[in-house]
């Protein structure tokens, strides 16, 4: 029986809309459903004020794919913004990523050969400690991530940060959530190593829109309301939602960890002149600050919008009803998520995709990148 689709594509974020994207220029026929209420999944802008509001965190787009960052920029122009987050310690800022910056302001040192040997310093002290309990690697995050930079930096610009981020002491958490850390010693703020970044001209919408021209979409539209429906429809389905609600929890539900966001929006053109700022101390209650419109105004721009708008990031346990941001990555999930893909590696007609799905961590260059090699084959 012909079926109506070649494929259903479930969640229009950025994986969704990148392979429905290349599908339909491969001349497939494409039905895109998503059970929110609009397109791009957690990369979708509200535009308020003015300002493109990153609804659900903040993005930056990077890659060092010059194929990747030519097909992003046909779709629609990417601006100059390059990320360089400020870290706040108890009202004391500090530079992202650890950098020559970082180090004259933590020890006020000046040269390379300076801060080299301030950190050889704090990291031989770390394994010391560590050889007086009787170990040489790393039990924990903690040790971990002394024995990469030292006690300092560790302590001011990694610890609060991180328990908060994940709900757990850093002694608690295993090594291997830091393996390593980006340590530079010249003046360099731009955090990506990636030779292209940028926001696109409009936001991120844009991308999207783009990506989905000319491709049927059905909004507010859960896949589990009427799933037997659904998969009659379709030769192939692309799957981006969580893969342990798919298989309807069978073996257990995966855990995630989510953010709240707490927005405002200020009767002021520049609050605190970056757009990403984390606060490193565990006596304030967020994470960071997202002042949106940096991303995608420069200079005098910043002051021609007279109103800003901000966003407090709250890292918390995920509960049902919460979106699942990030995947827990130990070992107990690690082997709940495997016997879930066991079961989908046998349905040949089933195509997973995205950090739900995948149960992974995923930048958006990547995703694309990866999707451009599944129609490369």
């Amino acid at each position: 029986m012909n079926k109506q689709y070649d494929y259903l594509i479930v969640g229009a974020g950025i994986y969704g809309a990148s392979f429905a994207c290349m599908a339909h220029r491969h001349g497939k026929r494409c039905l895109v459903i998503d059970k929110r209420n609009h397109l791009g999944g957690n990369i979708y802008c509200e535009n308020i004020e003015g300002i493109n509001v990153h609804k659900y965190g903040a993005h930056i787009f990077h890659t060092s794919n010059k194929k990747v960052w030519e097909f992003v920029n046909d779709i629609v122009e990417f601006n100059r913004y390059t990320n360089s987050p400020i870290a706040n310690y108890k009202g004391r800022q500090y530079n992202l990523p650890f950098n020559m910056n970082t180090f004259y302001q933590m020890w006020g040192v000046l040269t390379p050969s300076e801060a080299q040997a301030k950190i050889e310093e704090q990291r031989q002290e770390a394994l010391e400690r560590m050889k007086a309990d009787g170990v040489t690697e790393p039990r924990n995050l903690e040790e971990q991530a002394q024995l990469l930079i030292g006690k300092d930096i560790y302590e001011i610009l990694i610890k609060g940060y991180t328990e908060k981020q994940w709900g757990r002491k850093c002694s608690e958490l295993p090594a291997f959530i830091i393996k390593r850390l980006p340590v530079r010693f010249v003046h360099d703020n731009n955090y990506f190593n990636d030779r292209f970044q940028g926001i696109p001209m409009g936001g991120f919408n844009k991308l999207i829109d783009g990506m989905l021209k000319g491709v049927e979409i059905k909004l507010n539209t859960d896949f589990f309301d009427d799933r037997q429906h659904w998969e009659q429809i379709a030769d192939k389905i692309l799957y981006t939602g969580k893969l342990d609600e798919y298989y309807d929890y069978r073996f257990g539900k995966l855990e995630y960890r989510t953010v709240r966001f707490e927005e405002e929006v200020l009767d002021m053109p520049n609050y605190q002149g970056n757009a990403v700022m984390n606060f490193t101390d565990a006596e304030v209650p967020y994470t960071r600050i997202i002042e949106h419109k940096h991303f995608e105004m420069f200079g005098d721009e910043v002051y021609k919008c007279p109103k800003t708008v901000i966003s407090r990031e709250y890292s918390s346990e995920w509960k049902e009803g919460m979106e699942p941001y990030y995947s827990v990555n130990d070992e107990k999930n690690m082997s709940l998520y495997q016997r879930y893909r066991d079961l989908a590696d046998q349905e040949p007609n089933l195509i997973l995709g995205g950090h739900l799905a995948e149960y992974k961590y995923y930048d958006m260059a990547p995703i694309v990148e990866k999707v451009m090699g599944l129609f490369a084959e």
